[in-house]
């Protein structure tokens, strides 16, 4: 595993040294009146709604190629993602960073800490658009990474595997669909077998910025669901943001086998053809 959080005085000096490409995940809007020096723009590393269908697995390649190399990122430089914080896009920083991994770029990270601390340690901002030349971005998928449908519909009956549900509350207990505002119309429940480790439980929170807990109690956190950095681990939650954010926690503690089911509930519950719990409130 290389390396994958960077702080704010590393991102500086590859910024003065022009040796990393900074990716802004937020809106924008939000973009526009100010982001970290020399950064790009791509909001789709949240917003993207991935199928994991042979189809939607060519769409997402073919989608994020022309966006990364639009943006110019180049096989050589780490490939930075960020937000506000690690909590305010729901992990969409680590979504970023993920689907750069998955994908094949050698070097993807993510701001530790996000834009906030950078704010409060009194480092600059810039506003306004930037564009870097572009490259011709290759995608190699890292299929060991990703979970299809298939494969999920399959580790149902493999005990070997198991299946991390990350939503929040009440989309475990069936109450909402999403997070979102307003909600999906989409069926409500979980996905059968399914765990529930809540992916705010793997963040320590302040009033300040949210940071990873440590690694070691990560694996503590982890040895209470029977599970070690040997278990073999599938995330979801409802597109893959939280889970990519999980997965990020998992790594950095020595989990070793953790796949994410991209698609997640988004896609799991728009087929009537695939098995679905409900559970009642305080279960």
């Amino acid at each position: 595993m290389g390396k994958i959080l960077y702080t704010n005085a590393e991102v500086q000096d590859l910024i003065a040294r022009d040796e990393a490409v900074l990716i802004d995940i937020r809106d924008r809007e939000q973009y526009l009146a100010g982001h970290l020096p020399g950064a790009v723009n791509i909001p789709e590393f949240f917003s993207y709604l991935a199928e994991t269908t042979e189809e939607g697995l060519a769409a997402l390649h073919r989608n994020f190629s022309g966006l990364l190399s639009r943006a110019g990122i180049e096989p050589d430089k780490p490939a930075i993602v960020y937000e506000y914080a690690l909590e305010t896009w729901c992990g969409a920083s680590c979504r970023g960073y993920w689907l750069l991994d998955y994908l094949g770029h050698p070097q993807a990270g993510v701001l530790e800490k996000g834009l906030v601390a950078w704010l409060m340690g009194g480092r600059p901002l810039e506003t306004g658009a930037v564009t870097r030349e572009a490259t011709v971005f290759q995608v190699r998928p890292r299929s060991e990474l990703l979970a299809t449908r298939d494969e999920m519909h399959r580790a149902l009956r493999d005990p070997s595997v198991t299946l991390i549900d990350n939503r929040h509350e009440g989309e475990w207990l069936g109450q909402l669909a999403s997070p979102y505002e307003p909600d999906f119309e989409l069926p409500k429940g979980r996905i059968p077998g399914s765990i529930w480790i809540e992916w705010y439980n793997f963040l320590k929170q302040s009033l300040e910025y949210s940071t990873f807990k440590s690694p070691e109690e990560i694996r503590a956190l982890c040895a209470t669901h029977g599970l070690t950095p040997d278990s073999d681990i599938i995330l979801y939650c409802f597109k893959g943001a939280r889970s990519a954010n999980s997965c990020v926690a998992l790594r950095l503690a020595g989990f070793k086998k953790v796949r994410i089911y991209l698609g997640s509930w988004n896609e799991w519950s728009r087929d009537s053809s695939l098995p679905v719990a409900v559970v009642a409130a305080g279960s």
